[in-house]
């Protein structure tokens, strides 16, 4: 005989989970640790609502902590500190970041 496991919520369940992996699996920089981004970035990552599936990959692999991301919802880049280095556009799964020249 085998038990099968039916959650009552999943989303909540889901959610859960998440919580549990930020707050004990994951070592989180403070938003920005390096200061401001001030002039010097050449890039910035930008982020295709069509395109995107709100996986929060982006926001796992940010050094910086400046991607901040809300299950089933479209992640925001705080661009204050964002140090345009790109590795959110290589971790995205389904290429919906951008790294567009600054100032276009």
């Amino acid at each position: 005989m085998s038990v099968k496991y039916l959650p009552s919520d999943l989303n909540k369940e889901a959610e859960e989970d998440l919580r549990k992996i930020r707050e004990k699996l994951l070592s989180l920089p403070a938003p920005g640790a390096s200061g401001p981004t001030g002039s010097w970035r050449l890039y910035r990552p930008e982020i295709s609502a069509a395109k995107c599936v709100k996986c929060g990959i982006c926001w796992l692999y940010c050094p910086e902590d400046v991607i901040s991301w809300v299950p089933r919802e479209l992640p925001k880049i705080d661009y204050t500190y964002c140090k345009g280095c790109g590795l959110c556009a290589n971790v995205c799964p389904v290429k919906a970041i951008d790294m567009v020249v600054e100032g276009e």
